[in-house]
């Protein structure tokens, strides 16, 4: 399918930058984590692999410790049954089932009281330890206290022995500690009660990706989250405002959400069952692998579908806006087709599009996408196919790939933007392509065209880093640019056959700065590092 709303190249590209100017990313959440101002892009121990496992592999399994459970007490299910996850997974897909036989399992017990503000629940998580050192403790997030709501936790408990939680960075840090340290490929059972208070103050929440807003419930990260644990240790920091929150290891949910039963409810993965008790609704949903678990809901949703291949893509709006949900379930659908041409299977059955009240254009979530109601609504409509785009191409480079998105932003961001120009090409030709490559050299010249370095962590372009105000116009313009001056280098034979083998070798692993590049000089046969120097390193 082909959309009739290509950009015009006067007014729409003015109209992009000038709102470039006023909000630094097409597609940003705000971050809440702030990385160490380190200038060098962050080596990965484990970068070089075997293509199709993940990019930390696990260390052989020594058996679980005597404690762990093999069955969940939440929900009385085995933690190794994959069976159910099979289901949102197209069939190329399924193998990560067993690759990542040692991934942590979320089971999510999760209860949204009627006033839509309030949410209950309670999480059990079996972690193995993935690294070559014993951990003395565990690590969770508990983004929404940095978001303008709430959560605390209760009842928190080891292999089924009560702990003591330590809190840190603003209660947004959770230290589980742990009775004896837990040696590699060992295994423990946390679980915790959590209760979160919901914003439904635009003012004060993140771009309203976390917020109960204009009759629509969005649910970003609203549960403990394990932290990563890299060279550094365990990932923790408060970012600033400008790139995003999620860094996660892949892993598996298996949720159950009690909600209101006239409510519309849309989440990450697949839904096994649905059922009404009383006045309330009761979904039992899995999804994974996944980088996060994302819920939206409200009782206007109307959903348009589109067919593409294995996958169904829905796009979900009050029926006011059902004309701008073709719109953008086509945009999502053409986007699925030319992304996958190129980079190889999206993983999941489902892709999910969700008109919210975020102030951010779109924002990625594994296997469903939140775009602002005003591309629905066409405030701003030439901006709805490459906003669509974009958040598509997340789904790969996020998602699939993962990377520290405070630290390395560029790794995703600039890739993605890239991947949406490949995206314009394909759709609209060579106009098409340099229509949204002018945009993207527009949000350079918004720097200046200064050379300023790609690959620094986000805090370096905010207000108080180094080259502050630089976000969007560095990682989101200059970024994708680099992609074409790479592809230049290594020819664009190379450069295409480097793509489908970074998004295989790091699939549901973390990529770095580092293992992109040597990856590519092993394709290219060549020394990138002048062109490293010259546009990602300081």
């Amino acid at each position: 399918m082909r959309n009739k709303s290509l950009f015009s190249l006067g007014a729409a590209l003015l109209l992009l930058l000038a709102l470039t100017a006023c909000r630094p990313a097409l597609t940003r959440p705000a971050a809440m984590s702030s990385p160490q101002a380190t200038a060098t892009a962050r080596p990965q121990a484990t970068a070089t692999l075997a293509p199709g496992l993940p990019a930390k592999p696990a260390p052989a399994a020594t058996g679980t410790t005597d404690a762990a459970a093999a069955v969940s007490a939440l929900f009385g299910l085995a933690w190794d049954d994959r069976a159910a996850f099979a289901q949102g997974l197209v069939a190329s897909e399924q193998g990560a089932l067993a690759d990542l036989a040692t991934a942590s399992v979320y089971h999510i017990d999760l209860h949204i009281d009627d006033s839509l503000a309030q949410a209950t629940g309670r999480l059990e998580v079996r972690y193995t330890n993935r690294e070559t050192v014993a951990l003395e403790e565990l690590v969770f997030r508990l983004f929404p206290n940095l978001t303008g709501g709430s959560m605390t936790v209760t009842n928190l408990r080891v292999d089924g022995a009560p702990a003591t939680p330590g809190y840190a960075q603003e209660d947004s840090v959770l230290f589980v500690p742990l009775p004896e340290a837990l040696q590699p490929g060992q295994q423990a059972v946390i679980s915790m009660d959590f209760d979160v208070a919901v914003p439904t103050d635009a003012a004060s929440s993140n771009y309203g990706t976390f917020a109960y807003l204009e009759d629509v419930l969005a649910l970003a990260h609203a549960y403990p989250m394990i932290a990563v644990y890299d060279d550094e240790g365990w990932n923790r920091e408060i970012a600033p405002p400008d790139g995003d929150v999620v860094y996660a290891d892949a892993s598996f949910y298996r949720v159950q959400v009690t909600a209101p039963a006239d409510l519309v409810v849309v989440t990450s993965g697949t839904t096994l069952a649905q059922q009404q008790v009383d006045e309330r609704q009761v979904l039992t949903v899995v999804a994974g692998p996944a980088r996060d678990f994302y819920l939206a809901a409200s009782p206007n949703y109307r959903v348009v579908s589109r067919q593409v291949g294995e996958t169904l893509v829905n796009s979900y709006a009050p029926a006011r806006l059902k004309s701008s949900a073709r719109e953008v379930a086509d945009v999502a659908a053409q986007a699925l087709e030319s992304l996958t041409a190129r980079f190889g299977p999206y993983p999941y059955r489902e892709l999910d599009l969700v008109s919210t009240a975020t102030s951010a254009l779109g924002v990625e979530y594994p296997g469903i996408i939140a775009i602002t109601d005003d591309i629905y609504g066409r405030a701003f409509g030439q901006y709805l196919e490459s906003t669509v785009a974009h958040e598509v191409a997340h789904q790969w480079f996020y998602n699939v790939v993962g990377n520290d998105q405070v630290d390395e932003p560029w790794l995703d961001e600039a890739l993605t933007q890239y991947a949406t120009l490949l995206y314009f090409g394909d759709q609209h030709g060579p106009a098409g392509a340099e229509a949204f490559r002018a945009s993207l050299q527009g949000r350079w010249e918004y720097s200046d065209g200064e050379k300023i370095p790609v690959g620094l962590p986000v805090a370096a372009y905010s207000e108080d880093g180094q080259y502050p105000g630089t976000y969007g116009s560095i990682v989101y313009g200059r970024g994708a640019i680099f992609f074409e001056a790479l592809a230049e280098v290594m020819g664009q034979e190379a450069f295409d056959a480097f793509l489908v083998d970074y998004v295989q070798m790091h699939r549901w692993g973390i990529a770095t700065a580092e293992s992109l590049r040597a990856l590519a000089e092993q394709h290219c046969g060549c020394d990138l590092e002048p062109l490293f120097q010259e546009w990602i390193y300081p």
